[in-house]
């Protein structure tokens, strides 16, 4: 893919994502419409964290050689942040603000900044656009997790 398109894949997911959590009462986001897996509320608290971890990577490989990019476990995250009692509103607007802020950072760069690495202590070396490649893929692969959930509280309904 081109910078211009991973940019605009990038951007997409965040409206995807938030046009898809709105098709259903703010209401319903806490419920557990399949069994034993993570509410709306906590897949989107998930993808918030996440999106801001994501975010600091791309800024440490564009900004420093061969950073260290640390690794996050997201069940501690879920556990230790409060996702029932956070804002989905707020988070998924933080979303959309923090997607569009790295756009436009990487609207500037260089071509040849998108070959720039950071070394991931699980995965190794990086570069900045398998960074871009992987979130866009992260939101995409809860974004479908959600979907099945908001079929389903449709469907109840």
């Amino acid at each position: 893919m081109t910078p211009e398109e991973l940019l605009q894949n990038y951007l997409g997911g965040a409206t995807k994502l938030q046009n898809c959590v709105q098709q259903v009462p703010a209401a319903t986001w806490q419920e557990h419409p399949i069994a034993a897996t993570w509410s709306i509320a906590q897949v989107v608290c998930h993808l918030a964290d996440f999106e801001v971890i994501f975010a600091n990577r791309i800024k440490q490989v564009l900004a420093e050689d061969n950073p260290p990019l640390p690794g996050a476990d997201e069940n501690r995250f879920a556990a230790r942040l409060k996702y029932s009692d956070r804002d989905v509103a707020a988070e998924l607007q933080l979303i959309v603000l923090q997607r569009q802020q790295i756009a436009r950072i990487l609207s500037a760069v260089d071509l040849e900044d998108y070959q720039r690495t950071g070394v991931h202590s699980e995965a190794g070396p990086v570069t900045l656009e398998t960074l871009l490649e992987k979130a866009i893929s992260h939101l995409q692969h809860h974004l479908t997790f959600i979907e099945q959930k908001v079929q389903a509280i449709q469907t109840a309904s």
